[in-house]
């Protein structure tokens, strides 16, 4: 049985717009919606890797800083992976907004107490940020998925992650070519984002639920409880076992590009270039937008399943591609970060939206997409820590730039097996047989 929901509260004036509104007009409003909550949510989150936190007063460890501050904050974000397994897929459509303006607020609170304690105690801080935000992303989710044009919501919320952590880092390395002292920095980024994420909030709470054509189309959406969840992963456990390990790749690599950048990027002989961390990241979302249009013509569940984990596959290809012909001197170092992240994130975005609401489609059974996310999140980011363990302790003289590239190599390799057996496995369980 799956949770009680509230009671539904009567619907507002946007709301009940939205309800008639056509197709072209809502996807736009909750598009730009959902993109400029999760625009927001980078401001708390990504700026604090542009400062370099070389050599901070108090820090008595010969462990880099920076990198300490960097895995807190990854080791917070993947424990609310694991405790939003549970949180998102159980919670009700009705708390959604207010959760993620409580959370936001958490955030903003130990981005100041970063700025306040003692600089020991300053990986306990981001870790409290990094736990504030990692629900945030299927919270906002939940507004989208399960319905007709989830492809086309999905599309602009995915853009924002690759443009916003860009956009985040140049608004952080203003601040500080501004003078705005390296530890303030983030708390003070937090505050210029705060008025976009309110009104963003506002606006995403408007939407009405899918209606009964969405649910036709797309099955119906609704909280899973633990006997749920457990069904749903053991019907499809090998393939989601490897799906989750590749997206371990995926998050891994993407989170040492992401946080790393401007070490690389300084390698590159772009050291003081703000701008870079956004321009660099406007063709990557083109690239991955264009590709996931293409998808959103698949009208069957299974077979948009199957493109789905192509879309991810020509990902990995690219990326080990790219990286090849940058080392045979064939692209520059600009365009070989360009294309190498559109790669990952061509892999990457899938994963947050399409390929598992597509899923929970092709199953035919109501549960919640964000369930599976959440997953696949969870193990995600424990990839993640584990490449930063390995860079830190593993006592490899590599610089930053080449061990992307080594990471983008056996990515490619690992990914495409593991996409292809999967979808081998998919072809042959209960999904190639369920109708949508």
């Amino acid at each position: 049985m799956t949770p009680a929901t509230d009671p539904p509260a009567a619907p507002g004036a946007v709301t009940r717009f939205l309800t008639t509104a056509p197709p072209w007009l809502f996807a736009l409003y909750g598009g730009l919606a959902s993109f400029a909550v999760y625009f927001a949510m980078f401001g708390y989150r990504k700026p604090f890797t542009a400062a370099a936190y070389a050599q901070p007063a108090g820090w008595p460890f010969e462990f880099d800083f920076k990198i300490a501050l960097v895995i807190a904050q990854v080791a917070g974000y993947a424990t609310a992976k694991f405790i939003g397994v549970k949180v998102i897929s159980e919670m009700q459509a009705g708390r959604r907004a207010m959760t993620i303006l409580t959370l936001i607020f958490g955030a903003e609170m130990s981005l100041l107490l970063f700025g306040t304690v003692p600089t020991v105690i300053g990986p306990m801080a981001m870790y409290l940020n990094g736990l504030c935000l990692g629900m945030i992303w299927g919270l906002v989710f939940g507004f989208l998925e399960g319905r007709r044009l989830t492809e086309v919501l999905s599309a602009m919320l995915c853009a924002s992650f690759i443009l916003s952590s860009g956009v985040a880092k140049s608004v952080g390395k203003t601040l500080l070519l501004a003078n705005i002292d390296e530890r303030w920095m983030p708390f003070v980024s937090g505050l210029i984002f705060a008025p976009l994420m309110l009104v963003a909030v506002l606006a995403l709470a408007q939407l009405p639920p899918p209606t009964p054509a969405d649910e036709a189309e797309r099955v119906k959406r609704a909280p899973m409880n633990a006997k749920d969840r457990a069904a749903l992963f053991a019907a499809h456990a090998p393939a989601l076992i490897l799906l989750i390990a590749v997206y371990m790749i995926l998050t891994a690599l993407r989170d040492f590009r992401d946080n790393f950048s401007a070490e690389i990027w300084a390698e590159l002989g772009f050291k003081n270039a703000a701008a870079i961390f956004t321009l660099s990241e406007l063709p990557v979302a083109a690239i991955v937008l264009i590709g996931l249009a293409a998808l959103m013509g698949v009208k069957d569940n299974r077979r948009a399943v199957a493109f789905n984990l192509g879309f991810v596959a020509l990902g990995f290809a690219l990326l080990g591609a790219s990286t090849l012909a940058y080392q045979l001197h064939l692209l520059g170092p600009v365009w070989w970060m360009v294309l190498a992240g559109a790669g990952l994130y061509m892999g990457y975005t899938p994963f947050n939206a399409m390929l598992f609401d597509r899923l929970i489609a092709a199953t035919g059974k109501v549960g919640t997409a964000g369930f599976l996310i959440y997953v696949a999140d969870s193990f995600g980011y424990i990839g993640s820590i584990s490449l930063l363990l390995v860079k830190s302790f593993a006592r490899l003289d590599i610089a930053w730039g080449q061990f992307l590239a080594y990471g983008a190599y056996l990515a490619c390799g690992l990914g495409l097996v593991g996409v292809f057996f999967a979808h081998r496995l998919l072809a042959k369980s209960q999904l190639g047989r369920m109708a949508p």
